[in-house]
């Protein structure tokens, strides 16, 4: 199945160098331990020939000429930032003095918004129109759906995938949807759906078009990547703040900060599938005399086609991660549920409105990727590759399919069912409470020999979080500047350094420098435990096939689960604070970088796994020596996927106590406070920005 990622890049972008680093190591003389050589002579010039490449640092390699070249911009940031810090001395903290107050612009600029949102213009005749259009759709299709009754959406949905996958993916999707009826979430589940329905509609149209425009014009591309940077780095919870001010509490700023977050990935997708249609095909279009648009859409639209399908499946993930967030701003629904449920402690409620959640995620995900894989299978030839002959193929089928749905909820209807019965539910909630009551009273604490959840929180909060924030604030600011520095530096050129310095002094110019060291101090200490459990977990399910097949469902449901579910089984286990939070953060990254590593380490050249054989190397030295050296861009294309999922959960867990600048965008959220909730927002952005130049995938020299 398809699986989701936070963000998708382009060609020449950060995350390309984990895949050409492998390339451009094979070029170079093998060295180092024998069986690395050995393998470099039984494969030439593959992939195998980077062993020792891979190994060696950045600046080993080099020449000395070459090394101080590089090692210049280090020297120019230390010139700079020692006199400054001579001007304005900090203990530890930025300097006052470089301080930009912000809450007073940005807070007229709410109080203008909130005064003349009713009477305005701009707001009359244009964002009332965008919400008023949002409303109409969203109750449309949630009376379409109460309508049909549970009858007939089960039956539909059990049709659709019985027609794109067959029977197993058809009897998935009608136990999903009576497993939320027995849950007694079915009109939740209904409410969750409409939204979902007009947010991802939405957020392909808008994606297409930019990534429609982005992949014909090389100019507007490049224009664009910064936004979809941003965009892509900005947590969800920054998003709800801005659409609140403009549209108020309830369903058209849910579904619009459902739309800007679900949209990126389809428009880099659009834009990466038509670049990348073959030059061959596009060549012999232009022979036959066809125009500019008859080429769009009989050549570079089919040929697009399979990142078009794998754009729409993202779009669906993340419009239902943002859907369940945007609960907090009164879209309803299951997140509406979960939220309310965490903010009492309420663990039953919240895992009964949390388990549809991943059923629905589920059944969207697999769903989505067999109607993908159902399109791009068997391509006709390039006269009949049209696109509009290729969706709309198959016509009586769908038909069929549609009258015998209708069917179903007429006799439904018909039968007084038309929502789930009262009596056919099955509830959780007691007695999950009564098993986390349980918890509560003997593994929170006082357990012999291991202790207990509460006292493992308690430690890892005094021995790691605590420390590891304390040292970072009573770091010397313009150190810091120095570090992230050099890590830009060794991570990439000099322009990922002076990238990553400038988004460090903005989150102090911005005057949020202690509570964003406190959330990297989180992201820190949850990416260790994270690559340690990740790289262990991947590397003895790359050594076993049958580890692999038991793993990959576990995997599957992970990565299909929103953001906010994984705050429901750390805060039954843990409890609030911020090592509850970094625990959901592990969770959640957990799987990608699992995927990520084992896929690095299955990939790597047989020829050396067997030369290194041939030369009586241990399972140790093959790991050691051969699989993680030549694994090695798959496995720094994992710290920064683990970094920046980390992040974004890390933010979250401001619900759960996490405090610092999740806190802050919780707290201006709450308070419609522009100032606090945006500030905070922008520091988010410029931190997930550091974060990911100084560990993208260090480019060779």
């Amino acid at each position: 199945m398809t699986t989701t990622t936070p963000s998708v890049r382009e060609p020449g972008e950060p995350g390309r160098s984990a895949r050409t680093s492998l390339s451009k190591t094979a070029e170079r003389p093998a060295g180092g331990s024998r069986a690395a050589r050995s393998a470099t002579g039984a494969t030439g010039a593959t992939g195998a020939t980077g062993a020792t490449g891979a190994r060696t640092g950045r600046l080993r390699g080099l020449s000395p000429r070459r090394a101080g070249r590089a090692l210049l911009p280090l020297a120019v940031a230390a010139l700079v930032l020692l006199p400054l810090a001579v001007l304005f001395p900090g203990a530890g903290s930025w300097p006052a003095a470089l301080d930009v107050d912000l809450s007073g612009p940005l807070g007229r600029a709410g109080d203008w918004i909130v005064d003349n949102r009713d009477g305005h213009p701009l707001f009359l005749y244009f964002f009332g129109h965008v919400s008023n259009v949002v409303v109409v759709s969203v109750r449309a299709v949630y009376v379409v759906l109460l309508a049909a009754g549970w009858t007939g959406v089960t039956a539909l949905a059990g049709l659709v995938a019985w027609r794109l996958a067959g029977v197993r993916l058809a009897l998935t999707c009608v136990a999903a949807f009576a497993a939320c009826g027995l849950l007694g979430m079915w009109v939740p589940t209904m409410q969750t759906l409409a939204l979902m329905a007009v947010a991802v509609a939405a957020s392909v149209v808008v994606g297409a078009l930019l990534g429609l425009a982005a992949g014909l014009s090389p100019r507007t591309g490049r224009a664009l990547r910064p936004v979809l940077d941003t965009m892509q780095v900005l947590p969800a919870f920054a998003y709800l703040l801005p659409m609140v001010l403009v549209f108020g509490i309830g369903v058209p700023a849910a579904v619009l900060a459902t739309v800007v977050y679900a949209a990126p990935p389809m428009a880099r997708l659009t834009a990466l599938g038509l670049r990348e249609a073959d030059a061959g095909v596009l060549e012999a279009a232009d022979s036959l005399g066809a125009t500019g648009r008859q080429r769009l859409l009989t050549a570079r639209l089919p040929l697009a086609l399979p990142r078009l399908l794998l754009g729409v499946n993202q779009a669906v993930m993340m419009a239902l991660s943002m859907a369940v967030i945007a609960s907090v701003i009164g879209a309803g629904g299951l997140g509406d549920r979960v939220y309310q449920a965490l903010a009492s402690v309420d663990v039953g409620a919240a895992l009964a409105a949390g388990v549809p959640i991943v059923l629905l995620a589920v059944v969207l995900d697999r769903t989505a990727d067999a109607a993908g894989r159902r399109l791009a299978a068997d391509p006709p030839p390039l006269a009949e590759r049209h696109l509009l002959r290729r969706v709309f193929a198959g016509w009586y089928g769908r038909l069929l399919t549609v009258l015998a749905a209708v069917a179903v909820a007429v006799a439904g209807r018909m039968a007084g069912t038309s929502l789930w019965p009262d009596t056919w539910t099955v509830p959780v909630a007691e007695p999950v409470n009564r098993v986390v009551g349980w918890m509560t009273d003997h593994l929170y604490s006082g357990v012999p020999l291991v202790g207990g959840t509460a006292d493992w929180a308690a430690g890892f909060t005094g021995w790691v979080l605590d420390p590891l924030r304390t040292g970072l604030q009573a770091m010397p600011w313009w150190l810091v500047l120095l570090l992230v520095a050099a890590l830009g530096l060794l991570a990439g050129t000099w322009r990922t350094a002076l990238t990553a310095v400038l988004a460090m002094a903005a989150i102090g110019v911005l005057g949020v420098w202690e509570p964003s060291l406190d959330t990297l101090s989180q992201v820190l200490a949850a990416v260790a435990v994270t690559l340690v459990l990740g790289f262990a977990t991947a590397v003895a399910a790359a050594r076993s096939a049958r580890a692999q097949r038991l793993l990959r469902p576990v995997l599957d449901v992970c990565q299909t689960m929103p953001q906010f579910v994984y705050l429901i089984p750390v805060v039954a286990l843990f409890g609030v604070g911020r090592a509850p939070a970094a625990a959901a953060a592990v969770v959640y990254a957990l799987p990608a970088v699992v995927r990520i590593t084992v896929q690095g380490l299955s990939q790597v050249n047989p020829a050396a796994m067997e030369s290194a054989r041939s030369l009586g190397a241990t399972r140790s030295q093959q790991l050691w020596q051969v699989q993680l050296p030549l694994a090695r861009p798959a496995l720094l294309l994992a710290v920064n996927q683990a970094v920046v999922l980390v992040l974004a959960v890390v933010i979250i867990g401001g619900l759960v106590g996490g405090g610092a600048l999740g806190y802050e965008v919780v707290l201006g959220l709450a308070q419609g406070d522009l100032a606090t909730g945006l500030v905070a927002g922008a520091a988010i952005v410029c931190l997930g920005l550091v974060l990911d130049r100084v560990t993208q995938p260090a480019k060779e020299a």
